[in-house]
């Protein structure tokens, strides 16, 4: 029987069952458990049908979320996934990873009336991947085939979502990307116990049975060129995200185990699909038996403690310069790391890295910080009080964000226009670049961001490349003729 809807104010908030602390942080599978039907319907059914939905405006897909909420409280799953992938590439992974508290479930009309936001990202979780198992999800089948092709520089996220947009629509797809593995930062830089790696896998299938090439272990500008690429596509797509660590400036930054992010999440990520790391093995990016101190407070920094605890460090320390109502990552992460154990240092930032004799850190010298004005971005800046403080470390690991590599000499491509901060310049009409042709999306673009995000510049600039390729391909018939 279907459910009725507007049942907040007589069914509870409820997310599905999670793991207990002591229990995950042995493994790095995922933390919550999969919703029963009922639970899922019951969840469903607490959404308000607004007339004017925030929770789609909060989403950068525009998702169409209380429609699949109305059609999942009814039991009508397949409607239900149908809408959902209409608007998103990807939904089982938006579902596990987006950070909803700040988008989706952080403006529903429910939680600001203090019933408890609607559980969005685990009903949306929860029917994907029942449409997985129910086998709802095939392999694309394009209306008719095409001639032209594009090229996809990038197997994250946006490249993935170009990728699909542009082969429904019948175009000839190959996917270049550096790494042995598709997924980018789905599969070497968010942990398991957020997205297990199967996940991000089976998509990657999945568009392999629908006909889109993937080429791996090619770096553009190595191993072939943006020339070569051009050549061989009639459109090509620049969707690399962001990979130069921002660095730690302080004295001392170059002591042995100060290490960055991506460096860390990525040997776990490598042990945990199977591979054979060197550095983990040698306990240079294993946290096990080690005091480990992490700064930034970002998602990649509680990736990156969470891990720590994983692996069985002896201590794990967060330093942030702000305090936890500043701090730019999910409050729902920092949550979880606090029950796995995670030490939280609000309102400090890192003065000095002290080493030993030998160069190994030995400790982090961090200062004691307050809020003052507001700077540029709204933000109130952190001030120093003049107390400092040490907090002992066998590894630090920075996690202070990202910044885009120098692709117009990675790509030997000085004609390739970047800004300021070396993101790519668009037109943000096309998001065309300055080469003729060429596109690009997602952080590369924008600067790190969400992985949400890099879907929706996927998807615009897939719609970009086929507008062009259509009116090429009308221009050559009429040149025909």
């Amino acid at each position: 029987m279907a459910e009725r809807m507007l049942q907040f104010t007589k069914v509870s908030r409820a997310m599905p069952k999670k793991r207990s602390a002591k229990e995950r942080a042995e493994d790095f599978r995922e933390i919550y458990g999969e919703f029963s039907p009922d639970a899922a319907k019951a969840q469903a059914s607490r959404c308000s049908q607004c007339g004017v939905p925030f929770c789609q405006q909060g989403c950068p897909l525009q998702n169409n979320i209380p429609d699949w909420l109305k059609l999942a409280a009814e039991d009508r799953l397949e409607e239900a996934w149908r809408v959902s992938s209409a608007t998103n590439n990807m939904p089982e992974i938006c579902g596990r990873i987006c950070p909803q508290d700040r988008l989706c479930e952080g403006i529903c009309t429910i939680e600001q009336s203090g019933h408890g936001t609607v559980t969005i990202g685990s009903v949306e979780k929860y029917i994907t991947d029942t449409a997985w198992a129910e086998g709802w999800i095939q392999p694309i089948k394009p209306p008719r085939e095409r001639t032209q092709s594009a090229g996809i520089i990038g197997a994250g996220p946006g490249g993935l979502a170009a990728a699909e947009q542009l082969r429904r629509k019948g175009y000839q797809v190959t996917v270049y990307d550096a790494y042995d593995r598709g997924g980018g930062l789905l599969m070497y830089g968010i942990p398991g116990f957020k997205l297990e790696k199967d996940v991000v896998e089976r998509r990657i299938h999945h568009l392999e049975a629908s006909g889109i090439s993937f080429r791996f272990n090619t770096r553009i500008g190595a191993d072939m060129s943006l020339a070569d690429l051009r050549e061989q596509h009639d459109t090509v797509l620049i969707a690399t995200g962001v990979y130069a660590a921002k660095d730690l400036k302080c004295p001392g930054v170059g002591a042995e185990g100060v290490l960055p992010a991506l460096d860390y999440l990525t040997a776990s990520n490598r042990v945990d699909l199977g591979d054979t790391v060197e550095a983990y093995d040698a306990g240079v990016l294993n946290a096990e038996g080690k005091r480990v101190v992490v700064i930034g407070g970002g998602d990649t920094a509680m990736d990156c403690v969470r891990t720590a605890i994983r692996q069985g460090a002896k201590s794990v320390t967060c330093l942030y310069r702000r305090d936890r109502v500043n701090m730019p990552g999910s409050q729902r992460e920092v949550q979880n790391a606090e029950e796995e154990g995670v030490v939280f240092e609000w309102l400090a930032n890192p003065e000095a890295i002290i080493d030993s004799k030998g160069g190994k850190v030995k400790a982090v010298r961090a200062s004691r910080m307050k809020l003052g004005e507001p700077d540029a971005s709204g933000r109130q800046s952190p001030v120093k009080t003049g107390e400092t403080f040490d907090v002992k470390a066998d590894m630090v690991i920075k996690a202070l964000g990202f910044d885009p590599e120098d692709l117009p000499a990675l790509f030997n491509e000085t004609s390739l226009t970047v800004n300021r901060w070396g993101a790519v310049r668009v037109d943000y009409a096309t998001l065309e670049t300055s080469l003729p042709g060429v596109y690009a999306a997602g952080d590369i673009v924008r600067g790190a961001s969400l992985v949400v995000w890099a879907i929706k510049d996927g998807r615009d600039a897939a719609e970009a490349m086929h507008k062009a390729m259509r009116a090429a391909e009308a221009a050559a018939k009429v040149a025909a003729e």
